[in-house]
């Protein structure tokens, strides 16, 4: 998958649009939002997207006839969400062609976990033999694939960064078990030309960490290590095969 991936999420309540968004965005994808089903055509004929997150419960025209008038051969994979979950309700859903059936009200770590395993399999074998053959950064389970920029969790599903979490991570791998200052990582992984505050590497390894931290709620905090008063330090050994 990569780094620019895009979601849509269709809801018609605005704080649930707002607040899914900001959680997969701050996963690395690009996520638009629609508060109906005339929004979403609308979003579908102007954008491509790998994945659709569709609220059944919605006035006027529900999910599940939204979801049936798609062509399903062209349309991306939807994930359907609804506050009825009833085991009947979930069957019509996926028997109509939705890849997956979440109730509301959703956690977001198990609407990311579905999103992510609904992508994989998108992705197909031919995706994941192609970066089996290039020589990849490997640590605590995890694969960094430099050249097709990807992250690779230890049940090898693919993680997002954006180009500035990529460079940080590349920074990290490439000297595991030493204290790296700010300074040093704001050279190495923005340039010696950018702008020389602390705070954004702070922000840059929040991040991260958040994309390094498992569905079930470990990992980030483990890799990367705060050095008080001098920096971050990547723990995990690294071996690249």
């Amino acid at each position: 998958m990569a780094a620019d991936t895009r979601l849509l999420i269709v809801d018609d309540d605005p704080g649930i649009r707002e607040l899914t968004a900001e959680f997969l965005t701050t996963h690395g994808y690009i996520v638009d939002t629609a508060a109906d089903g005339a929004a979403m055509r609308a979003a579908l004929d102007r954008q491509s997207y790998a994945l659709v997150v569709l609220d059944v419960m919605m006035p006027g025209e529900d999910g599940l006839t939204i979801l049936r008038s798609l062509d399903r051969s062209s349309a991306p994979p939807v994930i359907i969400l609804s506050v009825i979950g009833e085991e009947v309700d979930r069957i019509v859903g996926l028997e109509m062609g939705a890849d997956d059936y979440l109730a509301k009200p959703a956690n977001p770590r198990e609407l990311l976990a579905r999103i992510r395993s609904v992508l994989r399999r998108q992705a197909g074998p031919a995706a994941v033999e192609a970066v089996a053959a290039r020589p990849l950064k490997r640590f605590a389970g995890w694969r960094l694939d430099p050249l097709g920029r990807l992250l690779f969790d230890p049940d090898g599903v693919a993680i997002n960064l954006s180009d500035g979490e990529l460079r940080l991570m590349m920074t990290l791998v490439d000297h595991p078990r030493r204290v790296l200052t700010r300074d040093f990582l704001l050279d190495h992984a923005r340039g010696p030309n950018a702008e020389h505050f602390d705070r954004a590497i702070d922000v840059q390894i929040s991040r991260l960490r958040r994309k390094l931290s498992r569905t079930d709620g470990n990992g980030g905090d483990d890799l990367i290590r705060t050095v008080r008063n001098e920096g971050y330090m990547f723990v995990a050994d690294v071996e690249q095969r």
